[in-house]
């Protein structure tokens, strides 16, 4: 079990939000800039730990804020991503988001052609 109470609270909310418990990493480190607790999870965990548009990631970071002004320190969290990051590939296009979205300078001037045309 965790040593600091900061670290306790944050694997508790963290284990309880999970599927996969046993895979709930924290590392506690304290400079200068006060505490960062830098939490890993499974890549399935993710997006249960960081809710809709970031609000439970938020919530917890709240909660932890508050926990270390409790014990007089600054508290901060670390959400690492997992291996492979944000990629994934859109349905349609079978293409990474970043390929899928981009324009290269022909197909724009064909766009601008083609509203040339129009007017």
């Amino acid at each position: 079990m965790a040593e600091y109470s900061d670290e306790q609270f944050l694997e508790y909310v963290v284990k309880a939000i999970v599927d996969n418990p046993e895979d709930v990493n924290i590392n506690r480190q304290v400079d200068e800039m006060g505490v960062l607790l830098t939490l890993k999870v499974s890549p399935k965990d993710m997006g249960q730990v960081v809710g809709r548009q970031g609000a439970t990631a938020k919530a917890i970071r709240s909660l932890l804020k508050i926990v270390g002004i409790k014990n007089n320190a600054r508290v901060n969290l670390k959400i690492e991503e997992p291996e492979g990051g944000r990629k994934f590939v859109r349905e349609n296009t079978g293409e990474e988001p970043s390929k899928a979205s981009s324009f290269d300078g022909t197909m724009v001037g064909k766009v601008i052609d083609d509203i040339k045309k129009d007017l």
